[in-house]
């Protein structure tokens, strides 16, 4: 009960296989722009996409110092880290 599934060519590249078992897929629900905007496929894996800066927005809150410092980051694309 495996399905092959098609992936882009960059994802083959890295070694990726493309063919599942049937208890690993689900139904694809497409991403809510509204909800989640700005998602794009390098954000979640690095597929040796050319250097991307982020922009960032605003710094929310720092704590420590120097080697130590910690900073809570809102990013342009909304997401938080």
């Amino acid at each position: 009960n495996s399905y092959r599934v098609e992936l882009p060519d960059r994802m083959k590249q890295r070694g990726i296989h493309d063919v599942f078992h049937s208890s690993l897929l689900r139904i694809h629900v497409p991403n809510d722009d509204r909800l989640f905007p700005g998602r794009l496929e390098y954000q979640i894996a690095d597929f040796d996409m050319p250097d991307v800066e982020w922009s960032v927005d605003r710094i929310l809150s720092h704590k420590g110092s120097r080697s130590n410092a910690m900073f809570e980051i809102l990013w342009q694309s909304g997401d938080r880290s």
